[in-house]
């Protein structure tokens, strides 16, 4: 029984050694994972903000030169005009739209470097083995 109690106690040392290693390891990436999630929730709401700010900026504008345009030619060829400023717009929101689905494909994954130090582990592991 007194050959059990240093094997033992080596033995449980080095799970004990083991395990926390491994929770230093999640909790390093757990901070990095809660780091990146707050840098992506502060750039959406950012993004939010300046979207929201230049679509009423751009309604505003867009409004107004088209209620001048509309009353400049109020007598002579309104209906032309009114089809015009139509087909504009529809032009122009098919183009925004376009240029929006190919900005958010050129994002970045979001949670790369977390994604990234996992990988990094397990391929640590995996050569261990």
């Amino acid at each position: 029984m007194d050959g059990e109690g240093p094997a033992a106690s080596g033995l449980l040392g080095a799970v004990r050694g083991l395990i926390d290693s491994v929770l230093s390891s999640a909790r390093d990436r757990l901070d990095l994972f809660s780091l990146e999630l707050r840098e992506e929730k502060l750039r959406a709401v950012q993004l939010f903000v300046w979207v929201c700010a230049a679509v009423f900026s751009g309604i505003m504008a867009i409004t107004f030169v088209s209620l001048a345009v509309v009353y400049l030619f109020w007598e002579s060829a309104r209906l032309a005009v009114l089809i015009a400023f139509a087909v504009l717009y529809a032009g122009g929101f098919a183009a925004i739209v376009l240029h929006c689905r190919k900005l958010v494909a050129r994002q970045p994954r979001p949670f790369d470097a977390t994604i990234a130090e996992l990988t990094q582990d397990r391929a640590c592991i995996r050569k261990e083995n």
